[in-house]
């Protein structure tokens, strides 16, 4: 049983509503886990900004993808599955990889299945990875850097995962077909 709230505009604390507002600019809508994040400011704020630092890392869309998706797909996020689909597709990334991280399948390359088989050890083992592990990652064309932005990544992900088993946060409308 939740007790968290989904603010609107209206009934966010005063240091959310312009956040909320940019998030309608920016998708249309209020997503319902903007609108629980908004009881705390700074928390809506943070996420925003791990999100949108997330997406300006060095990965590609597909890339980006394969994180958030792993994550969400190994927490077991009912609302973040969904919404990062959609979120997939408005990036124009191969409906086949969304579906190959929903379905725990083989990737579409050794590259992505890299940094899939990555993400999920270091959010498996909370942080401890082993050299081999680190090694095979870098003989696919990734380095250091890239394990530091998996971490962002991560961050970001734990934020909204455990923000939305809590909240038992509903899907929002846009992101239902993707259920």
């Amino acid at each position: 049983m939740s007790t968290l709230k989904i603010h609107t505009v209206e009934s966010a604390p005063q240091e959310s509503k312009t956040i909320l507002e940019n998030s309608i600019k920016s998708f249309g809508m209020l997503p319902n886990l903007h609108g629980v994040l908004a009881e705390v400011p700074d928390l809506l704020k943070i996420y925003k900004t791990l999100h949108q630092s997330f997406q300006n890392t060095s990965f590609t869309n597909e890339e980006l993808t394969v994180v958030w998706q792993t994550i969400n797909v190994e927490h077991e996020c009912s609302y973040c599955i969904p919404a990062h689909t959609g979120i997939a597709h408005m990036m124009k990334v191969d409906p086949a990889l969304t579906e190959a991280l929903r379905n725990k399948e083989v990737m579409p390359n050794k590259k992505l299945q890299a940094l899939h088989d990555t993400t999920l050890s270091i959010v498996r083992n909370r942080g401890h990875i082993s050299d081999s592990e680190l090694q095979s990652f870098y003989d696919t064309g990734y380095g250091e850097h890239q394990v530091l932005e998996i971490i962002l990544g991560l961050a970001q992900k734990v934020i909204s995962n455990y923000t939305n088993h809590i909240a038992s946060t509903p899907v929002d409308k846009s992101f239902q077909k993707f259920i």
